[in-house]
């Protein structure tokens, strides 16, 4: 599962939204940065107790929780998305709105440890998906949220919309430093 390598997108292969994301990603080997990824997820989260989790950096921002939550729910959609247009179904997809998502899926309510291995089980079922998809295939395009997007490039989006979040983590939340993450009274 940790061979995939995927040269990297061109600039038409997605929306100008999803550049920063791509450029999120160091190299080429996906299936090996997915795997380390998933691994740094975890370490992160072991860090936290289900109270820690619940904290905001400011008012109105998603919780720890409700990142984890998001996490998982977008990679759900960008898996599908992969796996549609891998598979040459040129259907347009439609989009999502990431806040309805995360507000109907109450993860501060959810015990940690459920968030934390339902992202394990998501992230190991797209690595079992990707093993799968023959190289012609990741060129393959399609239309989501109305815009052109290849195969290869929903890969390199996956990676780095986490990458994203998970600097997010680090950075403003405080997750992973010797800090400690931000007070869970700062919660929306």
């Amino acid at each position: 599962m940790s061979e995939l390598t995927l040269p990297r997108p061109g600039p038409d292969e997605a929306a100008a939204f999803y550049h920063g994301y791509i450029a999120e990603v160091a190299g080429e080997n996906i299936g090996e940065q997915l795997l380390d990824q998933l691994a740094e997820v975890e370490r992160l989260y072991s860090s936290l107790d289900d109270r820690a989790a619940l904290a905001c950096y400011a008012p109105g921002k998603w919780s720890i929780k409700e990142i984890l939550g998001h996490l998982t729910d977008a990679e759900r959609i960008f898996s599908y998305r992969l796996l549609r247009i891998a598979r040459g179904d040129i259907t347009p997809l439609p989009g999502f709105d990431e806040n309805s998502y995360v507000a109907a899926g109450r993860f501060d309510e959810r015990p940690l440890t459920t968030l934390v291995a339902e992202f394990r089980v998501v992230r190991l079922s797209l690595l079992a998906l990707a093993a799968g998809i023959p190289a012609a295939a990741w060129l393959a395009r399609g239309q989501a949220s109305g815009n052109a997007i290849s195969a290869r490039a929903l890969a390199y989006i996956i990676l780095g919309h986490t990458s994203h979040h998970l600097k997010v983590l680090r950075s403003r939340y405080l997750v992973g430093s010797a800090a400690g993450a931000v007070s869970a009274g700062q919660h929306a």
